[in-house]
């Protein structure tokens, strides 16, 4: 129950392990404020826990704004300090379109389905072992 005139966060996160990798599956707005900060603290515990493959779908984000193109590149920014890789699977026209006009589609790895950016991890670490 929410108190009058308080706006209810109007992004859900729903997380999965496959193969070692976090799927992150978005479904709202990642929006300024609580959404975005959720998104954050969430990226922030994973990498704390050592799952630092992530792999997070926009495909039912209906709105975004420019603190949540910022929160998605500061997450790529984060997890890659941390040793990890975080990729998109996915997305939008729209989003895509918004991340190419500001010249930040090259700063994502994404791919069109689950499945493809799961095994982009796999491929990675073979080649890392190898």
């Amino acid at each position: 129950m929410t108190r009058e005139g308080e706006a209810l966060m109007q992004l859900e996160i729903s997380k999965k392990e496959r193969q070692g990798v976090t799927v992150l599956e978005l479904s709202g707005r990642l929006v300024s404020g609580e959404e975005c900060e959720s998104f954050r603290k969430l990226i922030r515990d994973l990498l704390a826990a050592k799952q630092n493959s992530i792999l997070v779908s926009l495909g039912d984000i209906v709105r975004i704004d420019s603190t949540g193109i910022g929160t998605m590149v500061e997450s790529v920014i984060l997890t890659a300090k941390g040793g990890g890789r975080l990729k998109l699977f996915n997305v939008p026209r729209l989003i895509r379109n918004i991340l190419s006009t500001h010249r930040l589609l090259q700063a994502f790895d994404i791919f069109e389905t689950e499945n493809d950016g799961v095994a982009s991890f796999a491929a990675e670490s073979q080649t890392t072992t190898s």
